[in-house]
């Protein structure tokens, strides 16, 4: 940071996540002129879950958990030459999260259908979950985190218990833009076909989930064409294969990986 003052703010909100930050990681952190963005073609790992990280895949990058990984492992990928994003939610509270006490009630929603302790968030109120996501982005520049994958952001799309509209999850998306790269992380938007036309020039690549099975990766494919990169993810409980996605994965130009729903370290590349 450019003061001790902000340096101080910045020590503050990473305490809850128990990390350290000194002055001179702090300036780091701030001075970060180069952004990293993944190029076409880059191999990728998605773990965030099946218990300790297996960092024994040789591929460019990493998607993992950005509260359950610390510093040091962060570390030991860029050691072995590879990059780490981040995984935060940012539409939704998950009560196993150190910081699920910081969010008001009033920004909790429905429950998220299919995931036990999650909550939709009002993401209308950039007022209240804005210091909080800030505060999840320093972690991630923190620990080292080359980007950040912002899960949940079509919540507009779903049955939250808010008025969302299209136009509240523009707003959002963007302000999320902004921040990860204030802080020197690139963004990847997830899923979220909807609103590719109008989020391009703001995101640095793509992060997607069944969009094979659910037949709209097509929609994806503005990335691509700007020489942006499409991590795409299938999974196997909805019977895909990589015979079934993988050739046409590669017309696309996508980086395309086979996993369980889990996301344990199991995986199979096209």
């Amino acid at each position: 940071m450019k003061s001790i003052a902000k340096v101080m703010v910045l020590a503050t909100a990473l305490a809850c996540f128990g990390i350290s930050a000194s002055s001179s990681s702090a300036r780091t952190m701030e001075a970060s002129s180069e952004i990293w963005r993944p190029a076409l073609g880059v191999t990728w790992q998605w773990q965030l879950g099946g218990g300790k990280l297996d960092a024994s895949f040789d591929v460019d990058v990493y998607d993992i958990d950005g509260f359950d990984n610390s510093k040091a492992i962060v570390d030991r990928l860029h050691g072995k030459g590879s990059r780490a994003v981040c995984y935060v939610s940012v539409g939704s509270w998950e009560n196993w999260r150190p910081d699920k006490g910081q969010f008001p009630k009033r920004v909790l929603g429905n429950k998220y259908y299919g995931w036990p302790g999650e909550k939709w968030l009002d993401i209308r109120r950039i007022d209240l979950l804005g210091p909080i996501m800030q505060s999840r982005m320093d972690m991630c520049a923190a620990k080292g985190f080359d980007a950040i994958e912002p899960d949940n952001m079509d919540g507009y799309a779903n049955k939250t218990g808010f008025p969302l509209t299209y136009a509240d999850q523009l707003r959002y998306n963007k302000w999320l833009a902004d921040e990860a790269h204030q802080r020197g992380l690139s963004i990847a938007m997830k899923n979220n076909e909807a609103q590719v036309k109008d989020l391009l020039p703001y995101y640095d690549f793509a992060i997607t989930e069944d969009c094979f099975d659910g037949r709209w990766c097509g929609k994806m494919s503005p990335f691509v064409e700007q020489g942006k990169a499409v991590l795409a993810a299938e999974y196997t409980d909805t019977g895909m294969t990589k015979r079934r996605f993988c050739p046409k994965a590669g017309t696309l130009n996508f980086d395309a990986i086979l996993k369980k729903r889990n996301l344990g370290p199991w995986r199979r590349a096209c």
